[in-house]
């Protein structure tokens, strides 16, 4: 059982995503649940959870509606809106509202690099926890500080390290360790082994994936950690095929408890409580 804890899906005709520049031109169509099992057919994945890639409430209420192999949405609201719990209780009774499993603000694309410590943040975070939801955390090192004092303001929240952190993998990244230890240190961080092919770039190949990939798992431990493939944003480094052969290779020799843990065990009960697979939406 593989459980997919992240990837997107998007149509631009629907609403803009402003990071969606030339850069990633390749990737700038309507991804919808056709393709995602057209990319996840033949491999051993057996449900998703897919993540918001805008902050759009539109976005979120259409993720819910997405059939299986989706099984949790997490989506988006605006945190620091007064009416912040208000706003997450109307989600959650949208069509398919029983499947947001957490909410995401993309805090890495934020001109303040300190928004995560904001008292409003916190507050809205704390809603989240009051309603069961995870928050889903979306930083490189710029936001390293302001994601650790929100960690640590509320300290009855479960939060998910998106990306490992996101690590220049390309470049190298020496202060990367330093900042896992940091999120390791608090109990309710878990992290996503996800994005790095991303991060590597075309030469992924020829880039340290492996040794991240396993640097997650032994920093967090395999309870503490899940798998991701960030398609399609992957597909500009490589196949989905790719990513995740690769990604199982790099978890080859854990034992078979703490691999079934790290390829869905983990996802399974941080984001769906430990609810059978099939409680996801069903098949069209």
């Amino acid at each position: 059982m593989i459980i997919d804890a992240h990837h997107h899906l998007w149509d631009p005709a629907d609403r803009p995503y402003p990071w969606m520049d030339d850069s990633v031109a390749p990737i700038r169509r309507r991804f919808d649940v056709d393709d995602l099992r057209a990319a996840t057919g033949g491999t051993d994945v057996t449900g998703t959870i897919v993540v918001q890639a805008v902050h759009d409430p539109d976005e979120t209420a259409w993720l819910l509606t997405q059939p299986a192999p989706v099984l949790g949405v997490v989506g988006w609201v605006d945190l620091t809106a007064p009416d912040v719990t208000e706003r997450i209780a109307a989600v959650s009774e949208l069509p398919g509202g029983h499947r947001l499993v957490g909410i995401r603000h993309q805090a890495h694309d934020e001109p303040d690099p300190d928004w995560l410590a904001r008292d409003d943040v916190a507050r809205g975070v704390r809603a989240l926890a009051a309603a069961g939801l995870v928050f889903d955390l979306l930083v490189r090192a710029r936001e390293h500080r302001a994601a650790l004092a929100l960690v640590d303001a509320v300290p009855e929240a479960s939060f998910v390290l998106d990306h490992a952190g996101k690590p220049d993998v390309d470049h190298g990244d020496p202060g990367w360790s330093d900042r896992m230890t940091d999120f390791a240190a608090r109990p309710n961080v878990v992290c996503k082994v996800s994005g790095l092919f991303t991060e590597a770039g075309p030469d992924w190949r020829d880039r340290p994936v492996d040794r991240y990939a396993r640097a997650v798992v032994e920093h967090f431990g395999p309870d503490r950690s899940m798998v991701g493939s960030d398609w399609p944003v992957s597909t500009l480094a490589a196949p989905y095929d790719d990513v995740l052969a690769r990604t199982t290779t790099a978890l080859a020799d854990l034992d078979t408890s703490d691999r079934q843990a790290v390829l869905g065990g983990t996802a399974q009960r941080v984001y769906l409580g430990g609810r059978s697979l099939a409680a996801g939406a069903p098949q069209t």
